[in-house]
C-alpha cells in the first residue's frame, strides 16, 4: 500500500443555498432575418478581483448542478485526499471533460498504472468519445463504448489511484457515503464558501454535489488566485497550461483558453462555464434550458465585462444561425448594462 498522505483541516462553510425553482432570465437571444426567433434564459454572475458581486443577472444564489464545471474542485480535493503526484498533463485531465481523443485514453491509463488498476477498475459508465470526429473514427474502427473513452476517465482515475493510495476500498469509490468522497464533499465546501445544498448522481455515476452559481464562480477565483504550489495553484497551472487535456483540441473551451492569457476555465454539461482571471476577476453562466449553444457567447459578454479584449472575445461572442446552408442572423448575448472591470 503506499504512503498516506496528510489530510488538511478546511474552513467552516456558511449557509447551504436554497433549493427551489431558479428565477433564470433572458441571456442570449437567436436573431433571424433581424428578428428574434429565440430565447435562452439563465444566469450569470461576474466578480471583482475582490470578490464583490459586479454583476448578476437572473438567479446565482440559488442551488444548481455545476456538471463537470465543479470537476477543477475535485481535482484539489483529489490533492487534499493524497492523490499522489502527478504531471501536469496528468493533473489536467484529473479536471476534465475530454474529447476521447488517444491522449486522453493513454493519460487514463498513466493515471492508473501506479496503482497496478486498468480500465477494467473504472466504474463510470462506458461511453463513446465525446469529440463527433473522434467518434466517427471510432464507430469506423468497430468499437464500442468504453469507460476510458467516457469523458470522465481521468477523473475517476485519479479517484482510484487516491483511493488506493489511502488504502480504501475501491469497488464502492464512487458511494456517497465512501471516505473518498466525503472529503471531495468537504473541500467542496470549503471552496466554495457555502454547505452543499443536494447530493445526487452524475451522468459518468460519481456523487454531484449542488452549490449556487455564485458559490462555484468564487471557487474558481479562488483557484486562479491561488499561490503556485498550493493544490489549487497546481490544478490552476495545470488546466492553464494544458486546455486541450481539459477538453480537446477542438473545443471551444480550450480555444479560449489559448486566447486570453491566464485565463482558467470550466464547462459543464447543461449551459454551466465558469472562467477566472488571475487577479480573480470571474464570471459563472448556467443557461436554464441546459442547450450549450448559448454557454460560450453569454460567457464571452461576462469576460468583455472584466475587462478582456473585445477583440480577443469576437471569435466566441456570437453563433452563425443558418437559412439555406448560408448565414440570416446571430445567436448572441442580451447586452448586460454594467461597469466594465479593469
Amino acid at each position: 500500500m503506499m504512503s498516506q498522505s496528510t489530510v488538511r483541516p478546511h474552513r467552516t462553510p456558511g449557509e447551504a443555498p436554497v433549493v427551489r425553482e431558479p428565477a433564470h432570465v433572458p441571456v442570449a437571444h437567436v436573431v433571424r432575418g433581424g428578428m428574434i426567433e429565440g430565447v435562452h434564459h439563465g444566469s450569470v454572475v461576474v466578480l471583482a478581483a475582490d470578490g464583490s458581486v459586479a454583476y448578476q443577472a437572473g438567479d446565482i444564489e440559488v442551488a444548481c448542478y455545476p456538471r463537470s464545471a465543479l470537476k477543477p474542485l475535485q481535482a484539489v480535493g483529489l490533492l487534499r485526499a493524497g492523490l499522489p503526484p502527478l504531471d501536469e498533463e496528468l493533473l489536467a485531465l484529473v479536471a476534465a471533460s475530454h474529447s476521447g481523443e488517444e491522449r486522453h485514453l493513454a493519460g487514463a491509463r498513466r493515471i492508473l498504472a501506479p496503482a497496478e488498476l486498468t480500465e477494467d477498475d473504472l466504474r463510470n459508465v462506458p461511453d463513446l468519445p465525446y469529440d463527433p470526429a473522434v467518434r466517427d473514427e471510432w464507430i469506423r474502427r468497430g468499437l464500442g463504448p468504453s469507460r476510458l473513452a467516457q469523458n470522465c476517465s481521468g477523473k475517476h482515475a485519479a479517484m482510484l489511484l487516491t483511493a488506493r493510495t489511502r488504502g480504501w476500498r475501491l469497488d464502492d469509490y464512487l458511494d456517497a457515503g465512501h471516505p473518498l468522497q466525503q472529503e471531495l464533499a468537504a473541500t467542496v465546501e470549503d471552496l466554495t464558501g457555502q454547505r452543499i445544498a443536494h447530493v445526487t448522481v452524475d451522468g459518468c455515476g460519481a456523487p454531484l454535489f449542488s452549490v449556487s452559481l455564485h458559490g462555484l464562480t468564487r471557487a474558481a477565483a479562488r483557484l486562479a488566485t491561488a499561490a503556485p504550489g498550493t493544490d489549487e495553484g497546481r490544478v490552476a497551472a495545470a488546466m492553464r497550461a494544458h486546455p486541450e487535456m481539459v477538453s480537446g483540441s477542438n473545443r471551444d473551451v480550450a480555444r479560449l483558453v489559448r486566447a486570453v492569457p491566464g485565463l482558467l476555465a470550466k464547462d459543464g454539461f447543461e449551459g454551466v462555464q465558469v472562467a477566472a482571471l488571475p487577479d480573480g476577476r470571474a464570471v459563472g453562466v448556467k443557461i436554464a434550458d441546459g442547450g450549450d449553444r448559448a454557454r460560450m457567447p453569454v460567457t464571452a459578454a461576462a469576460l468583455a465585462l472584466c475587462g478582456v479584449d473585445p477583440g480577443v472575445l469576437a471569435a466566441f461572442a456570437t453563433a452563425p444561425v443558418l437559412g439555406g446552408g448560408a448565414p440570416v442572423g446571430t445567436l448572441r448575448a442580451v447586452h448586460p448594462t454594467a461597469p466594465q472591470l479593469s
